[in-house]
């Protein structure tokens, strides 16, 4: 099993356990190589990913995915930056870590990991399509966001607080 951090920062030797939101066990994360797709963008970017797995009817599949294995879609107002960021790719030692979330591939070590290696990803555009991701660049995420949760898709949404507010024809009474 492979295991990766990615980072806008160079240089990581030694990744230490931390809590997250301040209130959290502090651990290390790392996401499995399926689901590093989900973070092949600017750290801050807010995006709505999701796939099909066991659990998708076949509506849901055909109408959010069609022929697309995976979609990461982020606002247009991200562009520039996720055409110029540079992302460093860590491989981290699967021993010591604990899966915490399959569908995000999430998995969390409550001790100190030094990297095994680190990859450059200058052009996250070009890393997506080389993993088959398709990219929806979209004027706001919120639309896509609540159609995805109310469908059968496997997905993840990522720092939405970053987004784009609602549109008020978004907003329900």
């Amino acid at each position: 099993m492979l295991l990766f951090h990615v980072s806008e920062q160079k240089g990581l030797e030694r990744f230490e356990p931390r809590p997250i939101d301040g209130s959290s066990e502090p651990c290390v994360w790392a996401v499995d190589d399926e689901r590093l797709r989900n973070y092949l963008v600017p750290r801050d970017c807010p995006r709505v990913t999701y796939y099909a797995d066991a659990k998708t009817s076949r509506a849901d599949a055909d109408h959010f995915l069609g022929r697309a294995r995976a979609i990461l879609a982020f606002e247009h107002d991200w562009l520039d930056r996720v055409r110029s960021v540079h992302l460093f790719c860590y491989e981290l030692p699967a021993a010591g870590f604990d899966l915490v979330d399959a569908v995000a591939g999430y998995y969390v070590s409550r001790t100190a990991v030094e990297p095994l290696s680190v990859r450059v990803i200058g052009d996250c555009l070009g890393e997506l399509a080389r993993r088959g991701v398709d990219v929806r660049i979209l004027p706001n995420l919120w639309p896509l966001h609540d159609a995805v949760t109310r469908s059968t898709l496997a997905y993840s949404m990522i720092r939405m607080r970053n987004a784009a507010p609602r549109a008020v024809s978004d907003l329900r009474v």
